[in-house]
């Protein structure tokens, strides 16, 4: 085996080994717990809006009708207007 640049690999403290590990075990599952937290509240926010979708869809079927009576009729009064 080749030599290191940086020495020889030093032996770490069993307190060390034992803080890191603790650390890391703690950090991962504070993260899980995190994430399900949040995907809960993330699945209330979007059954939520899947409501909400729907009135919204609704609204500017429409908004979307009105606006295309609207189009036509100034359409066809141009059209009047040119004849």
């Amino acid at each position: 085996m080749s030599e290191l640049p940086f020495g020889p690999p030093v032996r770490v403290s069993p307190l060390i080994r034992f803080g890191r590990w603790s650390f890391l075990t703690a950090g991962i599952l504070y993260g899980a717990f995190h994430q399900n937290r949040l995907s809960k509240k993330e699945t209330k926010i979007r059954e939520i809006e899947a409501k909400e979708k729907v009135i919204r869809d609704e609204k500017m079927k429409k908004e979307k009708a009105i606006a295309s009576a609207a189009e036509m009729k100034n359409l066809e009064e141009m059209i009047n207007k040119k004849n």
